[in-house]
């Protein structure tokens, strides 16, 4: 009896350290730019904060943009699970709930998510040091449709779409785009993600501001690539091509291309399989030290 009350202990505890390391707040202090009609709680913006354990953050700091072809989010699986897997091992994560693409709800819903994203590196530069993380070691990672927002944040940081009186830098330090939505054009784009965010009958204008490979220049942070050959949701294209438009520009560049997998891979293989080469990759360009901060004696892991 002893024992299992000290397991139930143990559980509770580690229970509510978990939830501690959690914390929710509003995207934005004032109104939502972009928005019409009465809003309901489910349409408010957020980020969620996952703080790494005390001595163990590095001052690295992640805002992660799950995927859901702009018509869903998969916050648990590519949001708050990815979320907690970069916080175990030091960086302080976020998880942006975006507003989803909606004509009664905003004036121009293509740029609604794009506004959001901006307005999350924007929150997290600006409280960096509240937070002890490091404004020069902020990144983002998207999924399938977050992939595309993220890319596109990457690529289009001269394009300000949200009030930004303080001038706060919005061009993140380095982008991860698993499995992602890149190009809104015939042929690679995703149809579900294409209708979603522009509509159905989108002009050339909109389907080229959206197509990312389009857009890369010598500003576009350094990006870590990963896609299966047998995705069979999104074309693997998409990471191919952009890949490309990186490299010829010169931006630093890594793409993982695995034989099998599927789409979604991430809420299926361990954690560490997926993990792992995203750190290794972080650290090689100076976003993931070695060891963390003063604060804590060990080693990162």
């Amino acid at each position: 009896m002893k024992a299992l009350t000290l397991g139930l202990l143990l559980a509770i505890l580690g229970t509510a350290g978990t939830l501690q390391a959690q914390q929710e707040i509003p995207l934005y202090k004032d109104s939502i730019p972009n928005s019409i009609g009465k809003l309901t709680a489910e349409d408010i913006p957020t980020l969620t904060i996952f703080k790494p354990a005390p001595g163990k953050a590095n001052g690295t700091a992640i805002i992660i943009f799950p995927g859901g072809a702009y018509a869903f989010l998969a916050f648990k699986e590519e949001g708050l699970d990815v979320a907690k897997a970069f916080a175990d091992k030091g960086v302080t994560a976020f998880v942006l709930k975006y507003r989803l693409p909606s004509d009664t709800k905003m004036r121009d819903k293509s740029i609604a998510p794009l506004q959001d994203a901006e307005q999350a590196i924007r929150v997290v530069r600006s409280r960096a040091s509240e937070w002890g993380l490091d404004k020069k070691k902020i990144g983002i990672a998207g999924y399938s449709a977050g992939g595309h927002l993220a890319a596109t944040l990457g690529t289009h940081s001269f394009k300000t779409l949200i009030p930004n009186p303080e001038k706060t830098d919005l061009r993140p330090d380095f982008m991860i785009l698993v499995y992602p939505v890149i190009s809104m054009q015939k042929g690679l784009a995703h149809e579900g993600s294409l209708n979603s965010l522009l509509g159905p009958n989108p002009s050339k204008e909109k389907i080229e501001f959206f197509s990312n490979e389009e857009w890369v220049n010598n500003n576009t942070p350094p990006a870590y690539i990963a896609h299966t050959n047998d995705d069979q949701v999104v074309n693997v294209n998409n990471s191919t091509v952009f890949y490309q438009s990186l490299v010829k520009v010169g931006i630093p560049a890594e793409l993982h291309l695995y034989p099998t997998g599927d789409h979604g891979f991430v809420q299926r293989e361990p954690t560490e399989d997926w993990l792992a080469p995203m750190l290794s990759w972080m650290k090689r360009g100076g976003w993931y030290p070695a060891k963390a901060n003063s604060s804590n004696t060990g080693k990162a892991d």
